[in-house]
């Protein structure tokens, strides 16, 4: 373990690691309460679109992705406002249209290694330059959530009652997009555009078996994030394994041993109570 840490980029890849399982859950816990889950697949299929033209056009393709990421996030936020009571059907149109792009423009790209290297990312390669970004962004994103905790937490549940209540939803939700397609962006080239989305959903689905408030919900899904991120890092590291594809499997691990916990309390705690009823009533 400790010689682990000598290498500097693995060094890179825990101090990305702990940010984005940190940030991308608490991003995630709104998204969830929005009924909007698949926004971080459409987004992180949108990406591939701006990695290819980014790649075909020589410039930096985590630049592209970002640009992909904002145009696909206010389309959907477009799309949403038009179909208020079909909101998932913005997330369908941009993530077909995504996978669209991606598709023909993949065609295009001269070296599809490194394309392909944006599919399941590469935590472990990650430069000083991109550990920057990760960094600006998270800590943007965190300050987002944070200061605008009232403001969210009314419109998660009911936009039009947090309307009356003097929220700003037009400006709130541009900003929420902003957040989210830059978020995916920085994500796509360390953890993989088709990881993100397990990142943003997965913590927040283990927080929502044992939360009881909405700040026990950033809590714990920032917990399980970071917890399930480093375990994937350190056990990819000693097996030889894919990071971004072991982060995810043990996120969807911890869910599954919650969820059995949690049936095998269920079935405990009636036979206790009626074990007990006798003894109360003697």
């Amino acid at each position: 373990m400790i010689e682990m840490l000598q290498y500097t980029f693995m060094q890179h890849a825990l101090v990305v690691g702990v940010v984005l399982g940190l940030v991308i859950p608490l991003v995630g816990v709104i998204i969830v309460l929005k009924r909007l889950s698949m926004i971080g697949d459409a987004l992180s299929h949108t990406s591939l679109a701006g990695v290819a033209a980014g790649l075909i056009a020589g410039i930096n393709p985590v630049l592209g992705a970002a640009f992909a990421c904002l145009v696909g996030a206010f389309c959907i936020e477009g799309i949403r406002l038009k179909f208020r009571e079909q909101s998932e059907l913005a997330v369908a149109v941009v993530m077909a249209t995504g996978i669209g792009f991606a598709g023909v423009l993949s065609g295009f790209v001269p070296n599809a290694a490194s394309f392909s290297s944006f599919l399941f990312g590469s935590i472990l390669t990650v430069s000083d330059l991109e550990v920057l970004a990760v960094l600006v962004v998270a800590a943007s994103a965190a300050a987002f959530c944070l200061v605008l905790y009232r403001e969210l937490f009314l419109m998660a549940f009911d936009e039009r009652h947090a309307r009356a209540a003097g929220v700003r939803n037009g400006a709130i939700n541009a900003l929420f997009v902003v957040i989210i397609a830059l978020m995916v962006a920085v994500a796509a080239r360390t953890v993989g555009s088709l990881i993100v989305s397990s990142m943003m959903v997965v913590p927040v689905a283990c927080a929502l078996q044992v939360a009881r408030s909405w700040r026990q919900m950033y809590a714990v899904s920032a917990l399980v994030g970071v917890s399930t991120t480093v375990a994937g890092i350190v056990v990819s590291y000693f097996f030889g394994l894919k990071p971004g594809g072991t982060i995810v499997l043990m996120a969807v691990a911890l869910l599954l041993v919650i969820l059995l916990a949690k049936a095998v309390l269920s079935r405990v705690r009636p036979v206790a109570g009626k074990d007990a009823l006798p003894d109360r009533t003697a």
